[in-house]
């Protein structure tokens, strides 16, 4: 596990970002942990965030000139992803975002800013449960002239999807680019067990991943 990947996990249990309990996800499943990158909701918290995307990206060797955030919650995360990978790398990046309602007046449209025709794209989201926010956000991109690169995520929680194939693997294929996590559950999992973490919650853990996972039989 890399140093940005100790200090993401790290700092997103010291703000509440990271939880464990018992909790009820989108998909139904009941969940001994929930992430929420809503909950990096100061300037500092989202510039650490932001850099943790961009380091994810740069060791992936991604190659892209604009951040494509969906609305509403990947607004800031394309922001700060944008502004954090300038600072590592020394190349700026663009960043756009969608609307939910079109805008007849003013500028008009459904995208703010940067254009994304003829750029290299990443979609940034927090996690992927469905994956219908990438898929939506990858056909608005082509269909406004971009090229979808990578979509970058927060937490790979490496569960099946509708197949018996993961659902980043499921998202991968629809989008025909790869998807680069800061972090998957297994690097989760050898935080706590490296930092001594509860033994009650590493236990639940491993026993959900076992049943959800793509490894579960």
């Amino acid at each position: 596990m890399y140093k940005y990947q100790e200090d993401f996990i790290s700092f997103s249990l010291e703000v509440g970002a990271l939880r464990f309990g018992e909790f009820t996800l989108k998909s139904g499943r009941l969940s001994p942990y929930f992430f929420n990158t809503g909950i990096f909701s100061s300037g500092a918290s989202l510039n650490r965030l932001g850099r943790c995307y961009a380091e994810s990206l740069q060791r992936a060797a991604v190659n892209y000139d604009l951040v494509y955030g969906p609305a509403y919650k990947g607004i800031p995360l394309a922001a700060a992803l944008a502004m954090a990978a300038a600072n590592l790398s020394g190349s700026d990046k663009q960043y756009a975002f969608d609307r939910k309602e079109l805008k007849d007046h003013g500028e008009g449209g459904r995208i703010v800013g940067a254009p994304i025709a003829n750029r290299r794209v990443v979609v940034v989201d927090d996690v992927i449960s469905s994956g219908s926010s990438i898929l939506e956000a990858a056909q608005t991109i082509r269909q406004e002239g971009g090229e979808v690169v990578a979509a970058a995520i927060a937490l790979d929680r490496m569960e099946r999807g509708e197949s018996e194939h993961s659902a980043v693997a499921e998202v991968e294929q629809a989008i025909s680019a790869p998807v680069v996590p800061v972090i998957t559950l297994d690097n989760l999992i050898e935080y706590l067990v490296q930092n001594q973490g509860d033994q009650e919650t590493l236990e639940a853990i491993r026993a959900y991943r076992q049943k959800h996972g793509t490894n579960a039989q």
